[in-house]
């Protein structure tokens, strides 16, 4: 069984097609932790079959993110399975996505021996200003976000996994041009393996064996309701 772990708050605008996007993979179920949304997100998810829901209401950052709550899922229910880890405002894209299943990447990935698969992230966001494009639930959110940064990345090979580290991007270009060692990464992870998810870095994945084959997250956190989900963020 592929699974999909995910945090996410207030995230009733972007739910629809982010569910949607991954069924059609072949994600299968997904473990997700709803933190004190008040915007219909619990709802929504606890009448959907194939989401399992868990809520808290603590605080996100001493969560480190998020990350304690989606490590002891992935332990607990993950073991065994290939793991999707993703955000409510991140799409899963690779070699013919939209005509092979995620399984047949998945199947191709055990028969090579790899545990865990890494994605880059590509930031997306639309043209002008943002906040003056209208986006409605269930609509492919590329459609407005249809611009990213080509070049600026830098790339670098970790050893002892030869795993690669990726900065740049529109954030370095925009926010962190004079800082580029506190450029954010950029990267998402597959997981095969339940015991991969106490590090969910990849920068720390020096247990398992990782892929190589090109994978993509593309991120929309520009959509018009970035703001106010800033403004939130900062005070949580």
């Amino acid at each position: 069984m592929i699974l999909g772990a995910a945090t996410m708050r207030n995230e009733m605008v972007r739910l629809p097609f982010f569910l949607e996007h991954h069924r059609k993979l072949g994600v299968e179920h997904f473990l997700i932790v709803e933190n004190a949304s008040d915007d219909g997100t619990r709802e929504f998810l606890a009448d959907q079959p194939d989401v399992s829901l868990w809520s808290s209401k603590r605080s996100y950052k001493k969560s480190r993110f998020g990350l304690d709550w989606l490590t002891w899922l992935m332990i607990k229910h993950a073991h065994g399975h290939w793991c999707l880890t993703l955000d409510a405002d991140e799409i899963m894209i690779y070699p013919y996505w939209d005509t092979r299943p995620l399984a047949a990447l998945t199947g191709w990935l055990d028969g090579q021996g790899i545990e865990a698969f890494p994605a880059m992230m590509l930031d997306m966001y639309p043209k002008g200003p943002l906040g003056e494009q209208r986006y409605e639930p269930g609509q492919d959110p590329t459609e407005i976000l249809s611009w990213f940064d080509s070049g600026n990345y830098v790339i670098q090979r970790q050893m002892p996994m030869e795993n690669l580290w990726i900065q740049g991007g529109v954030r370095a270009r925009c926010f962190l041009r004079e800082n580029h060692d506190a450029r954010q990464r950029l990267t998402k992870c597959l997981w095969s393996n339940g015991t991969a998810a106490m590090s969910m870095s990849i920068q720390r994945m020096g247990f398992c064996r990782v892929g190589s084959t090109v994978c993509m997250i593309a991120r929309g956190a520009s959509l018009p309701r970035v703001f106010c989900f800033i403004r939130n963020f900062l005070i949580r």
